[in-house]
């Protein structure tokens, strides 16, 4: 049965609340659970020592049960109190400890290519189990949901006690129909977290609308062209569709609610009957009467409420996909922490990362994306060395940025290989081979930072003021930051408090700074400087001034520049071109333009527009 399977999954979960604070929460959850137990003892002896006539010594008599029945409700009141929050206490760890143990295992696995994967998308959404959403259980509410029915289950059977102890037949009669009722909430909890998980495809597409109507960037386009309700409306039909099944069976559970209310009739109208006609004939005595009243109610609520179940269903569901998701991760190679193993997992042997690379290689190198047929580059032969300015053009689509991909590690090549001095980078630590490069993405993030904290991104460690500064002069950021109001400690967004946003160009200085930072210092300073379009939003004058600085930088750090404009990269030593998967031309700007091959006439094309650009009459002026 699945709740067998599921119910020591969900205790295993409490671990990271910890021992001291576990224990804490059982004690009083099981005090609690007794609390209707005892009081039904104490509400016995209280009647029966009422029921005969009274005597001078009967209030004396009655002191014991009635202080005991005292004691028990202001436990029970104490108990509930201190309840609350040891189980805040215990759900905050232990989610805290789901999210870190998913935060680490996406972004530990080996390349970007399982966070592509939808089903690896469903599966991540599934296991954020976000409770805001009111249909999500966290594996925390699930854990402690069950220590909270493990304690009602002990709770029950000193019920069942106290019932066999006035009359054995009594706990067949209530506990089946109790078990019973128990069984039937929880196959509608399990149902309920099933068509939860099939609404999550079409919650995915609700969540980009979602975002987009509450985002500064995507709020543009949306108030220019008029499209919010248009996006409302988009976002809702998702939601509809893919809940369907979800409020379907909601609807039919209540419709149902009748069916547990039967299962608890049946289980104490008999009782309830049978003793209370026992009690009137003289063949049970009023004790006996007030025992099965205060205890029978007390058996079904032992065995776990609707929202109880609820969690326990939904965290189980929660904790089965994580397993999943992690397997999968594991399936597409991981990272080790702080520098860890292989591709396959296992150690690299020390001294394969070598902590100055000379020259880096693509070997026959092929990649095809995945879900696609058409290969990206097709047997692509590169020689990358690190004491020169190596340039990477060709036609938009022809695979340049898929090549800095591959070079990173974030994919592995469909076939062929990528070699630093000889060793395959697949076979190193992904860390250990990372550190050796630093990367400007053309679709680079603008985090929502201090100034500082932004380059700071750029390598882990203690920050270094003197290469903090150095990278700012060198990208030329330094004079953006002469003009930000609080200097490094600028918060780069409108939406904190005193807070700027920074111009696109400025951006690609302030992310050329990044990378710089993480080549500047360290104990291992980068080999290998890529930089994806850098320039692509920059005036020309900057680009060319940036262009200057990047070129006496070469002999210590290698520089791969990726760039559609050819009167920039004039200056490499060496210009490869991509075209058709592969390369096709390399050489000097000089060599190539002799060549007259396809470079030559793309810097023709570009020329013959720079010129016609700085020709052109101006409106109004002479032509």
């Amino acid at each position: 049965m699945g709740f067998l399977r599921n119910w020591p999954l969900l205790l295993r979960a409490l671990g990271p609340a910890g021992p001291v604070l576990v224990a804490s929460l059982a004690a009083v959850r099981f005090l609690e659970r007794l609390v209707p137990a005892v009081t039904a003892l104490a509400l016995a002896a209280l009647v029966g020592v009422l029921a005969p006539p009274a005597t001078p010594g009967t209030f004396t008599a009655a002191l014991p049960p009635i202080l005991v029945l005292g004691l028990v409700v202001l436990g029970g009141h104490a108990g509930e109190a201190a309840a609350a929050p040891l189980e805040y206490l215990a759900r905050s760890r232990i989610d805290g400890a789901h999210r870190e143990r998913i935060g680490r295992a996406v972004s530990g696995s080996r390349g970007i290519a399982a966070l592509e994967d939808t089903a690896n998308q469903v599966l991540l959404r599934q296991v954020r189990a976000d409770p805001e959403h009111g249909v999500e259980s966290t594996p925390g509410s699930g854990a402690v949901a069950a220590l909270r029915w493990t304690c009602g289950l002990a709770g029950a059977v000193v019920t069942c006690a106290i019932l066999a102890r006035f009359a054995w037949w009594l706990v067949p009669v209530v506990l089946v129909p109790a078990a019973a009722h128990r069984y039937l909430r929880h196959r509608w909890s399990l149902t309920g977290a099933d068509r939860w998980r099939t609404a999550i495809r079409g919650e995915l597409h609700a969540d980009v609308w979602r975002g987009a109507s509450v985002s500064p960037s995507e709020g543009k386009d949306v108030r220019v062209f008029g499209i919010g309700d248009w996006m409302v409306d988009r976002m809702q039909g998702h939601l509809v569709e893919a809940n369907k099944p979800l409020w379907s069976h909601i609807d039919r559970t209540l419709r149902l609610q009748w069916s547990p209310l039967l299962l608890v009739l049946a289980g104490l109208v008999p009782a309830y009957l049978l003793v209370t006609h026992g009690a009137v004939s003289g063949t049970t005595t009023v004790t006996v009467q007030t025992a099965v009243l205060a205890a029978g109610w007390s058996l079904y609520q032992a065995l776990g409420g609707s929202a109880d179940l609820f969690h326990m269903a939904g965290a189980a569901r929660v904790l089965s996909s994580t397993a999943e998701l992690r397997g999968r991760l594991a399936e597409g190679g991981r990272t080790a922490t702080g520098g860890g193993g292989a591709a396959d997992g296992s150690a690299p042997p020390r001294g394969r990362g070598p902590s100055r690379v000379s020259v880096i290689r693509f070997e026959d190198v092929s990649f095809t994306y995945p879900g696609t047929d058409s290969p990206v580059l097709d047997g692509v032969d590169l020689e990358i060395r690190t004491d020169e300015l190596l340039a990477v053009v060709g036609l938009n689509g022809a695979g340049k940025s898929t090549l800095i991909k591959l070079l990173c590690g974030l994919y592995r090549p469909t076939s062929g290989r990528v070699t630093a001095d000889g060793v395959d980078v697949a076979t190193m630590a992904a860390g250990q081979w990372r550190s050796r490069l630093a990367v400007v993405f053309q679709d680079f993030n603008r985090y929502e930072l201090s100034a500082r904290e932004n380059v700071l991104l750029g390598r882990a460690g203690p920050p270094d003021r003197e290469a903090l500064d150095a990278a700012a002069e060198e990208s030329g950021f330094a004079g953006v930051l002469e003009r930000l109001p609080r200097g490094w400690d600028t918060p780069l967004s409108r939406g904190r408090a005193g807070g700027v946003d920074l111009s696109g160009g400025q951006w690609q200085q302030l992310v050329l700074a990044r990378a710089l930072y993480a080549v500047l210092g360290g104990d291992v300073p980068a080999s290998l400087l890529v930089a994806d379009e850098p320039t692509a939003h920059l005036d020309v004058r900057t680009e060319f001034a940036l262009f200057r600085r990047l070129e006496e930088r070469r002999r210590e750090t290698g520089i791969v520049l990726v760039s559609h404009r050819l009167s920039t990269v004039r200056r490499a030593d060496r210009i490869v071109l991509l075209d058709g998967g592969r390369v096709t031309e390399s050489g000097t700007h000089e060599e190539l333009v002799a060549l007259g091959g396809r470079y030559a006439r793309m810097f023709a094309v570009q020329a013959e527009r720079f010129r016609t650009d700085r020709t052109a009459p101006r409106e109004g002026g002479p032509a």
